[in-house]
């Protein structure tokens, strides 16, 4: 079982359509279809059947699935251990980030890395956490950054993980609501804008209401990007909770305004992601050490720069 061939396969179980799958793996379709007939061949077995859901998995097909998933991660370890006894540190590294921590985060150094590291081929690719994870457990990516959520340690054995910052979560108002003043029970009454169900920052938002014993306050807007919430705060929709880095440019060209949580300080974790290996790629080594030395600690909020004109007590 070639190796191209286990990757074909893997990319048909994962999209369940050929044509998607081709898309993935930059094949054309009848590629993908003569790869797959010519395993199935070798195996003699069938290993997917037709469905109103696309492709589905035959019993051999999801018996050779963890096989393949564990042959094509041991060529990657074989050919990196091979690398490291060579001396050879050029390679590729895909990085999958939020959006958010790519523009705000990831900019800040990605730069001098691979200006210090040009023979290492750097590509990023942007998706929501559930997505990032998907594309780790799948191989599509290395390693991704993205918000820590509860639970994250029972998603794959197989991923190892590390925590970066802890980036302040914060009340933004529109400015003429610079005056504003209440505590827990009164911004439960307000109407806030937020991202949709299932996000990272939906996420964090509920679950700082949750923690203060306050219901879900009244929603003015779901949005599909954290960007559009202080976009909307800046109209005067709703108040925004988010954490800090997604609006950090809207408070410094003044569209919003800062306010302090009137509770217990919350923070969102950012985890960097990785896959375990018996030997990690030279390139991808570096780069994860890179991260863990250029990611910025937490700076206390009142050694911070402050935006807020008012505060909630």
């Amino acid at each position: 079982m070639h190796p191209r061939l286990l990757k074909t396969f893997l990319a048909v179980a994962r999209c369940r359509n050929i044509t998607r799958a081709a898309e993935e793996i930059h094949l054309a379709q009848s590629s993908v279809s003569d790869q797959i007939q010519t395993l199935e061949t070798e195996l003699g077995t069938v290993l997917f059947t037709r469905s109103k859901q696309g492709l589905q998995l035959m019993p051999a097909g999801v018996t050779l699935k963890s096989y393949a998933e564990d042959i094509l991660m041991l060529v990657e370890q074989a050919r990196a251990a091979v690398d490291v006894t060579a001396g050879h540190a050029a390679g590729s590294v895909t990085i999958g980030a939020l959006e958010t921590i790519a523009s705000a985060r990831l900019a800040q150094w990605l730069p001098d890395f691979q200006a210090a590291h040009p023979d290492i081929d750097l590509r990023l690719k942007v998706a929501g956490s559930g997505d990032l994870v998907r594309k780790l457990e799948d191989g599509e990516i290395d390693v991704a950054f993205c918000f820590d959520r509860d639970g994250f340690e029972k998603v794959d054995e197989r991923l190892a993980r590390r925590t970066l910052s802890a980036e302040p979560l914060i009340l933004v108002v529109p400015p003429e609501e610079a005056a504003m003043r209440g505590d827990l029970t009164a911004l439960g009454k307000m109407s806030f804008v937020v991202t949709e169900a299932g996000c990272i920052y939906r996420h964090l938002f509920d679950k700082a209401f949750a923690e203060a014993g306050l219901a879900s306050p009244r929603l003015a807007a779901e949005v599909g990007s954290i960007g559009t919430i202080a976009r909307l705060v800046a109209a005067g929709a709703g108040l925004g909770l988010v954490p800090r880095l997604a609006v950090v440019e809207a408070l410094d060209r003044g569209e919003v305004i800062e306010m302090p949580w009137p509770g217990p300080v919350r923070t969102a974790s950012i985890a960097m992601i990785w896959r375990r290996r018996r030997v990690q790629p030279p390139a991808l080594k570096l780069l994860l050490a890179a991260a863990g030395d250029n990611f910025a600690p937490v700076i206390p909020a009142d050694a911070r720069p402050r935006h807020a004109v008012s505060s909630l007590s």
